[in-house]
């Protein structure tokens, strides 16, 4: 296989070890960091949405609280949030590069986006589903789950789908900073000693786990459309 592979890619070939292990660490990345984000998201959108005036667990201060929250941390480029909550990673993981450091400021980059496509989610159920379900007598944490989480099934897919992507590029820029990953290779093999082939390759790669993300959350869309 590597001698196909070198064909096409001899620069690669030189680095096979290094290449294999930046997609484990990429993949480890995502999918610690994006099961992280997915809870910690889809529980601060679902609190924004609630506590929003004339919601049913209304509270003024907790929506304002998380609302501005979330617009500071989104207005913040990651690269520079990564860089700059380097003593904090430091004091919670233990260190600040590789897959470990890297997880908390990908979680911190992600979160807020992720929060905000739950509210639009949330906030695009019929009121109507919500004052009928109040009229049968259903708590207002029924209504939570049956009628806000449930009924937005397929746009909370679309929401984790879209976030999913971004998630995969924050991966990718967190290379820059130490935290390994396709990104910190094609830094160091591709960019650098300017081998065009190892960052075509890594671009192919990236490009095939994008329509892996987008072809499962298309399936779970149409799956729960209805």
């Amino acid at each position: 296989m590597l001698n196909w592979i070198a064909t096409f890619a001899p620069n690669l070939v030189k680095y096979w070890g290094e290449f294999t292990l930046s997609i484990q660490e990429t993949l480890q990345m995502f999918f610690y960091s994006g099961i992280i984000a997915f809870i910690v998201g889809l529980l601060l959108g679902t609190l924004f949405v609630v506590t929003k005036k004339g919601n049913i667990f209304e509270n003024r201060l907790i929506n304002w609280i998380i609302d501005k929250a979330i617009n500071i941390f989104r207005s913040i480029p990651f690269i520079i949030l990564i860089a700059a909550l380097i003593p904090v990673t430091r004091m919670i993981s233990g260190t600040s590069i590789g897959v470990k450091g890297a997880i908390f400021p990908l979680v911190l980059g992600c979160v807020p986006f992720f929060t905000r496509q739950v509210d639009m989610a949330l906030s695009s159920i019929d009121e109507g589903l919500i004052e009928a379900a109040q009229s049968m007598g259903i708590s207002p944490w029924g209504i939570i789950f049956r009628v806000y989480l449930k009924e937005s099934i397929p746009a909370l897919a679309r929401s984790t789908t879209i976030t999913a992507i971004s998630l995969l590029g924050l991966t990718a820029m967190g290379g820059a900073v130490g935290a390994g990953g396709l990104g910190a290779f094609v830094l160091r093999y591709g960019y650098q000693n300017y081998y065009n082939d190892i960052m075509i390759i890594c671009i192919i790669i990236t490009l095939i786990m994008v329509l892996i993300i987008q072809f499962i959350g298309d399936l779970v869309i149409r799956k729960t459309t209805h």
